[in-house]
């Protein structure tokens, strides 16, 4: 772990580009061909792009928001942002609304904005509603319209201002602060209005050197982002730590939308052949499903011993830390399963990773167990962390040899935590509350919110609204169970965190995309699901052939193997006894269509936004709780399969 000072970014990345000047840092795909920028390089390019915006006028301490997919230029353009003092505000690319990107450049001030040309063309239809916005930098060569320029031309303008007032450089850089504000990170929109995270440099280098005390990966080694740059999880996870190391991170080539970014991965991971990825759950489930269709493309008799295979894997390695335990059951499978990593495992695993895949490190949500032991079967195991942005994030996090499956892994030094009932009292290991926090990764506050910074920061403690419990055998190790707000409330008070049931749902059933579960002090609970839909005309068109699925016939039987997926879980099913019969849904609720980023029901690091599922479907919760609502064919199931 590297030695523990309050140091800046800048003090971070000037040691590490010293120290691996001349290795590789950034990995990035520009007109069919990879180029490699080296750590020296990729520093100097932020000091010259600093000195443009000092050229431009930006003074310490103002803001710039940043708006622009994964890229050479979107790291580059940061630390310009840094060196020179200001405060770089990260943008989600993927955020459609007009609203929401307003709000974020006016709340925080922001007085220039960088965009792709990508991007572009939404900060051009609200940039006349930024008042303070003085120039819109583009990271393109594109046809400029008035208020905007090149990025070459704010290059250019650096390197004059380098060669006349290198002076004025030098004392902007040393005038920077651990204390001083690097980014305002706005929450993911779970509100109309989001608030803006203040994150400082220490706050950052504090959880890389944290974040050191769990996981760690090999000098030279790579690392592909797939994730969006403006989250912390990228920053640190991903641009510092890799630094730190002495490894490199790539990006995926982007496309002109975001659909042809996301087809621009296989060939990403084939060409980078990266050590490491950054996974959400959302995307492991996608990478299963795609290695289970190319294993079930090779032929029945594949299929069959591939899932066997699988199955006997996840009996030896168990939960990853009780692998092959006890011996005297489980030594024959150990030549069996060695067997089949050379045969099986290996052709499939490098097929879809590449040949020096080791494992993901996944956040944003609750990872089901089964994904992980799935995954760890075929030899790249992803390993869940837990963490929040104003945490900086990350909080704990299981790794290669320090892994318990099920849990979120071992949390981070130093960092207090305890776990608190909702007065506050701290509660012994083993049992559930809120999981508190307390160390220098911790936020600064709430940007122009003092009210909402003091009810989630006392005393120094981060009250995280999350559910928890600290493993009574080893409390180093943190079991996250849930939102600690987001409960299920029955009618008799009773509570319950719907989470495992909702991911496990949607692992175990291929035909339930996504899920959420609900009760309000209600008799029962309901679920809002979103099939899938071509699976289930698969299905269909084998189980009764010539029946049209647009037909009441074939609704009817769609309906009902739904229905079927989600009795698994209720009395003689085969997943039986995995969550308590009393919080099972007795209501469905098909929805229409999928909850996406674009309809504003799922955020920008993947996760269900909740209270707008709710909210949005409103009328269908209220609905369900009614006895033809409750009806699995009622008239609104009917229409929306």
């Amino acid at each position: 772990m590297p030695e523990s000072k309050r140091i800046t970014i800048i003090d971070f990345v000037e040691r590490y580009a010293k120290e691996f000047a001349d290795l590789t840092y950034l990995r990035e795909k520009i007109d069919g061909v990879w180029t490699e920028t080296t750590f020296k390089q990729t520093r100097d390019e932020g000091r010259i792009l600093a000195a443009g915006f000092m050229a431009l006028g930006l003074q310490k301490g103002e803001k710039v928001s940043l708006l622009s997919e994964a890229r050479n230029l979107w790291v580059m353009t940061e630390l310009g942002i840094l060196y020179a003092g200001g405060v770089n505000v990260p943008l989600s690319y993927k955020l459609a609304s007009d609203k929401d990107l307003s709000f974020r450049i006016n709340h925080s001030d922001s007085v220039y904005v960088v965009a792709s040309e990508n991007e572009l063309p939404k900060i051009r239809r609200i940039v006349a509603e930024c008042p303070a916005v003085r120039k819109v930098i583009v990271l393109d060569k594109v046809e400029l319209q008035p208020g905007e320029m090149y990025v070459g031309e704010l290059r250019e303008l650096g390197v004059k201002f380098i060669m006349a007032h290198k002076d004025l450089l030098d004392a902007r850089v040393a005038s920077v602060g651990p204390d001083d504000y690097a980014n305002i990170s706005y929450t993911s929109g779970t509100t109309a209005d989001p608030k803006g995270i203040l994150l400082t440099h220490r706050n950052y280098t504090a959880n890389v050197e944290q974040g050191s005390s769990v996981i760690s990966v090999p000098k030279g080694s790579t690392m592909l982002i797939i994730l969006p740059l403006d989250h912390c999880f990228a920053h640190v996870a991903g641009f510092y730590t890799m630094m730190m190391y002495g490894g490199s991170i790539a990006t995926v080539p982007v496309g002109k939308t975001q659909m042809a970014t996301l087809r621009n991965i296989p060939g990403a991971i084939k060409d980078v052949k990266p050590y490491v990825m950054l996974s959400v759950p959302a995307l492991s489930r996608s990478f299963k499903k795609a290695i289970e269709g190319a294993v079930k493309a090779k032929g029945e008799k594949v299929r069959k011993l591939f899932e066997w295979g699988v199955r006997l894997a996840m009996g030896y390695n168990r939960e990853y830390y009780n692998a092959g335990k006890p011996g005297i059951t489980q030594f024959w499978k150990k030549p069996i399963l060695r067997f089949l990593d050379k045969k099986l495992f290996k052709p499939v695993r490098e097929g879809a990773f590449g040949p020096n895949m080791h494992f993901f490190v996944g956040g944003g949500a609750l990872l089901d167990i089964e994904l992980q032991k799935w995954f760890c079967a075929i030899g790249v195991p992803v390993f869940q962390g837990y963490g929040l942005s104003e945490a900086t994030p990350i909080i704990c996090a299981n790794s290669e040899g320090n892994a318990i499956f099920g849990s979120s892994g071992r949390t981070v030094e130093p960092m207090d935590i305890k776990i608190c009932d909702e007065d506050h009292n701290e509660l012994p290991d083993g049992q559930t509350g809120e999981i508190v926090i307390r160390g220098e990764n911790v936020m600064a506050g709430y940007w122009k919110n003092p009210e909402a910074t003091a009810k989630t920061v006392v005393d120094g403690w981060l009250y995280t609204g999350d559910r928890g419990y600290l493993y009574p055998q080893n409390r180093r190790y943190l079991y996250v169970t849930g939102r600690f707000k987001s409960l299920l409330i029955a009618a008799d008070g009773d509570k319950y965190s719907p989470e495992g049931y909702e991911d496990n749902l949607t692992s175990v059933s291929p035909f339930i995309e996504q899920a959420i579960i609900h009760n309000n002090q209600n008799p029962y609970t309901v679920a809002l699901l979103v099939p899938n839909r071509e699976l289930l005309r698969s299905w269909l068109a084998k189980a009764r052939p010539g029946v049209d699925p647009a037909s009441p016939e074939g609704k009817e039987a769609m309906l009902r193997k739904i229905q079927e997926e989600t009795d698994t879980y209720r009395s003689g099913g085969k997943h039986e006894g995995a969550f308590p019969e009393k919080w099972l849904p007795a209501a469905l609720i098909i929805c229409p269509e999928p909850w996406t980023e674009q309809n504003g029901l799922v955020n920008s690091t993947a996760k269900v936004v909740r209270g707008k599922v709710e909210k949005a479907y409103a009328d269908r919760i209220a609905y369900a709780y009614t006895p033809e609502g409750k009806a699995l064919l009622n008239e609104k199931n009917i229409n929306s399969i």
